[in-house]
């Protein structure tokens, strides 16, 4: 059974990765799709779990294969990407799969998968609540805050590009609307 996809993508601190969860613990038909990444793990972060941490060798081995169905250099150096045997391992459990990832990634695979999925661009309120709150994580020294600011800026001009644009000025609320929005697509067709 070919499943659907559900893509959540925004720039770093806007509030997809809360959504999210918070979707996953609604919809039990759905699964978290893991991305392979060549970065460290950050805090907590579990590899198989949040992310599949791999060398970059081993990473670029799997694109020389076709093992994945998205990749990307998000930042220099470091990749990022969604295995192809990641999504089929979902679908063949009858499941379908909801992604947190990057808006180039996100982007890529709408035109991949088309009406198989549903791509959301979350909205924050503005750079400046984005570039506080990514401050306020803590996690990433200021040449990679600047180097997530630039990202940021860029990204947020890709919103119209997604089939919806949900704005995230208010976390419960923005999750509410994400409930409505899968349920509906999870139940057309």
């Amino acid at each position: 059974m070919q499943g659907k996809l559900i893509i959540f993508s925004a720039p770093s601190g806007a509030g997809k990765t809360t959504i999210v969860k918070h979707l996953l613990k609604k919809f039990p038909q759905l699964s978290f799709s893991i991305s392979a990444t060549t970065r460290e793990a950050r805090g907590a972060e579990k590899n198989n779990e949040d992310y599949y941490f791999i060398s970059k060798e081993d990473f670029l081995h799997k694109v020389a294969h076709q093992e994945f169905v998205e990749f990307e250099e998000v930042y220099n150096g470091t990749f990022y990407g969604t295995l192809r045997s990641e999504i089929e391992r979902m679908w063949n459990e009858g499941r379908h799969v909801i992604f947190d990832i990057d808006v180039e990634g996100g982007l890529r695979l709408k035109r991949k998968y088309e009406n198989d999925a549903l791509a959301i661009f979350v909205q924050p309120p503005s750079l400046d609540v984005l570039k506080e709150r990514l401050a306020g994580r803590g996690t990433d020294s200021e040449e990679k805050l600047q180097e997530r600011y630039i990202k940021a800026e860029k990204e947020l001009k890709y919103a119209d590009k997604f089939d919806i644009i949900l704005k995230n000025y208010d976390l419960e609320i923005a999750c509410k609307e994400a409930e409505k929005l899968v349920g509906d697509f999870l139940a057309s067709r």
